[in-house]
């Protein structure tokens, strides 16, 4: 799988650009905030219909325009695609396929696949579950992009038991509890059934993922000491849970239990305290968390490791993903770039961005492009 050609119209610094692009090795030479990774970030988004910089759609549209439009030609076993996405902050985006109109937005998911990593990743060791589900749920879409609706039911439903839980919290002070508390039985079927769905392909995804983690960590730090050497990934639910469960009935009836034991909590703090929303990932180097015991690089070698272990399970479903490099070899000394290099050689594309044109290992050759000032001119 590779990107022939992209077209931005209003995304980010780009009024309007084309880039025409090819298998193997590309890379994007700029000074920072002139747009080389904007580029990249369009293509990662028609990937997974979401930023690895933002939030929210509302800073990819340029100022002063009301809507932004991400267009690129793919080329997949042999065949080719037109994917278009218009992104309209405030109101529905809109996705097209060969020119014809999908009916969601999402949609759009599994025509490409893009496995990116950029410094912002360090967030995977360093920071908050949200980051560590985050990545995990985007990968899940990757892998089945109808993950993508279980997600947005799941995130739906939690948003309106979670103002539930509120109102029925303040009723019960009252006279009209039961009422409330009756109607919150309803929903905390849907969250047990759907969350249960969500957890057992997280459960299943992290057994996939582990063993290729595993495997990219040892290649990206093979100076580690050597009770260092050995990551892992596991999958902490938000209770507690027998750790060989993955059948979606079990866990749904687990999950029903544990909201009904821990009602009286959630009342009284107006909050759904249990389901997916709230699980985490544990990450291990030798016997030790990675956070709060990594050293800085090793908390970097773990990040992508995470992401070059999700690009290998990727490619073993059948496809070759787009590999994206985001300003990471400025972070390694030589010898890490070269052994980065060659890991990531046999990629069918390889998007690269550096801000000197020497961050760039002489074995990624290939076609280049300056970026100044959002001017993409080809070297």
């Amino acid at each position: 799988m590779h990107v022939t050609h992209l077209s931005l119209h209003d995304f980010r610094s780009y009024e309007q650009v084309d880039v025409p692009l090819s298998a193997g090795t590309t890379a994007f030479i700029g000074a920072n905030g002139h747009g080389k990774t904007n580029l990249v970030e369009a293509i990662d988004y028609l990937a997974t219909l979401g930023s690895h910089r933002v939030a929210s759609d509302a800073p990819l549209v340029r100022a002063g325009a009301s809507q932004a439009v991400i267009r690129a030609s793919v080329v997949r076993d042999e065949r080719s695609a037109l994917l278009e996405v218009e992104i309209n902050p405030g109101k529905a985006n809109r996705a097209r396929v060969n020119r014809s109109q999908l009916p969601r937005a999402r949609d759009v998911l599994g025509w490409m696949r893009a496995v990116l990593f950029s410094p912002e990743d360090l967030a995977l060791v360093k920071r908050d579950p949200s980051d560590r589900r985050g990545f995990l749920d985007k990968l899940l879409v990757l892998r089945s992009p109808r993950f993508a609706g279980v997600k947005a039911d799941y995130d739906r439903i939690l948003r309106q038991r979670n103002t539930l839980l509120k109102t029925a919290g303040f009723a019960r002070r009252g006279t009209s509890g039961d009422a409330a508390v009756a109607t919150l039985d309803v929903w905390d079927e849907h969250l047990a059934h759907t969350g249960a769905e969500l957890l057992a392909a997280r459960l299943q995804l992290v057994d996939a993922l582990q063993p290729y983690l595993g495997t990219a960590y040892a290649r990206v730090a093979a100076d580690a000491t050597a009770d260092r050497t050995s990551a892992a990934v596991t999958y902490k639910p938000s209770f507690e849970l027998a750790e060989a469960v993955r059948d979606r009935t079990v866990l749904s009836e687990a999950l029903s239990a544990e909201i009904a034991r821990r009602r009286k909590d959630e009342l009284d703090r107006g909050i759904s305290l249990v389901g997916p929303h709230r699980d985490d990932l544990t990450l291990t180097l030798g016997e030790l968390p990675a956070k709060g015991y990594a050293s800085h690089g090793e908390s970097w070698s773990f990040a992508l490791a995470l992401r070059l272990a999700s690009y290998d399970l990727l490619r073993a479903d059948g496809d070759d993903p787009v590999l994206i490099l985001d300003d990471v070899f400025a972070e390694l000394d030589r010898g890490r770039r070269d052994q980065l290099a060659a890991i990531v050689g046999t990629a069918e594309q390889v998007l690269v961005t550096a801000a000197v044109a020497e961050d760039v290992p002489d074995r990624l050759t290939g076609q280049r492009f300056d970026v100044h000032d959002a001017q993409v001119t080809s070297v």
